[in-house]
């Protein structure tokens, strides 16, 4: 799957993506500062799915109708990145099929999922 990882999923998630066989991009690596509105438009233009720990996601995709090819926001607040990452794989190896084109939160255990 092609992912575009903001900011605060972190290295660790980036690395188990990318040993997991992911196309992976990171905003760190392209431009920390880099706005919200513009990382949605980089992955709906490269078809990538953003993953991100930043709320503001939710209003530019359900509120705006930003295009976009699919957003996993992470309610991990001050999770570590092996918690981050147990929650990506458990994710992945059971939701993948859910994940394009939708703005899926996970939240307490829990994965809602919602086609715009």
């Amino acid at each position: 799957m092609k992912v575009l990882v903001d900011v605060g999923g972190g290295r660790v998630v980036e690395q188990w993506l990318a040993d997991q066989g992911h196309d992976v991009l990171a905003v760190r690596e392209l431009d920390v500062r880099m706005l919200d509105a513009d990382i949605l438009a980089l992955a709906a233009a490269e078809e990538r799915l953003v993953i991100t720990m930043d709320k503001d996601f939710g209003d530019l995709v359900v509120h705006a109708r930003r295009g976009h090819a699919g957003v996993l926001l992470l309610r991990l607040d001050e999770a570590d990145s092996q918690t981050k990452v147990r929650v990506v794989a458990e994710i992945f190896s059971s939701h993948a099929d859910l994940l394009s084109g939708a703005y899926c939160v996970y939240q307490r255990d829990r994965l809602r999922v919602r086609r715009l």
